[in-house]
């Protein structure tokens, strides 16, 4: 039944042989493998495109994220600025209120027993232009900004007591003590 279609497959395979074997052949090969790298070259180019469509869509949203962190850096950087001169001012408040350690604040014929009982300190009327009167345990001093006057309580302790800064209404003065070194 096959030799009533007209051709025998031997002949067939002879056939395409000889289609491929010769010149045409030789044609139709570099024919389709210069379609076939067309081909694959257009749908890399496709496929980069689309790639390149999302890369430029993706490189949009990051900018305009960034605009946004950007101002919102600005934003909480000026507010950071506020927030310190505010806890400046505050801290500025409260030294006024309370000042540091060991630092006290007295006011004319006034006096404080500070360095844990150790020192009665007393301001002697009000400062002068350019000094106070401070009595120490007893014993009047007269001293001006930045002066250190030291006391020995007893034999096992020393005591510093330093002018600070005076006004007409008060005096800043800052007292400690030590164990006295052998």
């Amino acid at each position: 039944m096959s030799e009533t279609a007209g051709h025998h497959p031997g002949q067939l395979r002879h056939r395409r042989r000889r289609l491929w074997s010769g010149a045409r052949g030789r044609l139709l090969l570099i024919v389709l493998t210069v379609m076939l790298i067309v081909g694959a070259y257009a749908i890399g180019l496709n496929m980069d495109r689309s790639n390149l469509a999302a890369s430029r869509q993706l490189v949009g949203q990051l900018q305009a994220e960034s605009q946004k962190l950007k101002k919102t850096n600005a934003e909480q950087s000026a507010r950071i600025v506020t927030l310190q001169s505010q806890l400046d001012n505050a801290q500025a408040q409260l030294n006024a209120i309370k000042p540091a350690q060991d630092t006290y604040d007295i006011k004319p014929n006034q006096s404080l027993v500070v360095a844990n009982g150790r020192l009665t300190i007393g301001l002697i009327g009000s400062p002068d232009n350019d000094s106070i009167n401070i009595n120490v345990n007893g014993t009047q001093h007269r001293a001006t900004t930045g002066d250190v006057i030291t006391v020995k309580p007893d034999t096992a302790t020393n005591c510093r007591i330093a002018v600070e800064s005076f006004d007409m209404f008060r005096a800043l003065i800052v007292a400690s003590c030590a164990a006295a070194k052998p």
